[in-house]
């Protein structure tokens, strides 16, 4: 791109007091020389985060704030487009930090491929004990599977990135967020600028440190509502449940069926025969063993809160897979 093209940052905020602020202060501080513009589309949160959010606005002529009234994501990412005009839009939450040559780097690499849409890695780095045994559930295969933007690759096309730098043309051509979908709407919102001819494109330079959930319970419940909404882009879009690339997400529903089949079986004896028994339970003391030995190759890589390791892999990969299986039609 000969010039610099103008960009707008949106940012959904719910309840995000915690993080708001650095979140935005990471966009404002961002080494790219060209226009820049952040808007925060507010939910109706019951913490301070609205109050943080004027703040800032007021200090910062380059922040603008919209209202969005359900605070779901995907309404929120649509209200926060729609007030903009520039031809790069980058998508970022309020609980992530931009690396300082985030922007920059985004929209070389942007202008060097053609692609509609680029984006890297999500970097997750915890505060607490916990949040750090979570962080390095999420950047290794054995929590979270082989997809790029968690444990890094090589540049080049990819089903589907972590928040996303885009084409204004590229939204329009798609007609923005699907609002149907509270979750998944990254992946849904890929599937089709790929549909429509266009490319997304992985590059490992793009760094966004993501915060991660901090208690067992939060943790669960998002992993759960993962599993839902990816079962529903399934369906909503029949062909991608046909893929190779689909063949990894059936993974945690076919586990964990057997897991409480298999426990059901063997602690009940609802079984023919002590064969058939021993076997039913081999399978949940077969993942005991893979999580047990898991946690224990992550120890080296999670400098504290190695003891929750146990706990938090389970929680994503069974409540991924729970969430999956009992994802509502409607």
């Amino acid at each position: 791109m000969p010039t610099l093209p103008d960009v707008a940052v949106i940012m959904p905020a719910l309840n995000e007091e915690n993080h708001l602020e650095s979140a935005v202060r990471a966009i404002l501080n961002q080494t790219y020389s060209g226009n820049l513009r952040v808007v925060i589309a507010l939910g109706p949160s019951t913490d301070a985060s609205e109050s943080i959010a004027k703040r800032l606005s007021g200090e910062d002529s380059r922040i603008t704030l919209v209202a969005n009234e359900s605070g779901r994501t995907p309404d929120g990412l649509n209200a926060a487009i729609s007030v903009t005009t520039e031809p790069i839009i980058v998508r970022v939450d309020a609980h992530s930090e931009l690396s300082d040559d985030y922007i920059s780097t985004a929209v070389e690499t942007l202008a060097r491929t053609g692609a509609d849409n680029v984006g890297g890695i999500m970097a997750a780095v915890g505060v607490s004990k916990f949040e750090q045994a979570v962080a390095a559930a999420m950047t290794s295969k054995l929590g979270v599977g082989s997809a790029p933007f968690h444990v890094g690759g090589n540049e080049g096309p990819a089903d589907s990135v972590y928040l996303g730098v885009f084409r204004r043309s590229a939204l329009d051509r798609v007609g923005g967020y699907d609002p149907a979908f509270t979750r998944a709407q990254d992946w849904e919102m890929n599937f089709r600028i790929r549909s429509t001819g266009g490319v997304v494109w992985f590059n490992p330079k793009l760094v966004v440190t993501y915060r991660p959930r901090s208690t067992i319970r939060t943790l669960a419940k998002q992993y759960f509502q993962y599993g839902q909404w990816r079962h529903k882009v399934m369906r909503e879009h029949p062909q991608t449940a046909r893929s190779t690339s689909a063949l990894r997400y059936y993974a945690p529903p076919v586990a964990t069926a057997g897991i409480f089949l298999g426990a059901l079986v063997g602690v009940t004896g609802l079984s023919i025969n002590n064969f058939a028994m021993s076997l039913a339970l081999s399978v949940p003391i077969s993942y005991l063993t893979f999580v047990l030995v898991s946690s224990a190759l992550l120890a080296k890589s999670a400098k504290r809160g190695t003891r929750y390791l146990p706990a938090v892999l389970a929680a994503m990969q069974i409540s991924w897979g729970c969430g999956f299986i009992f994802s509502p039609r409607k």
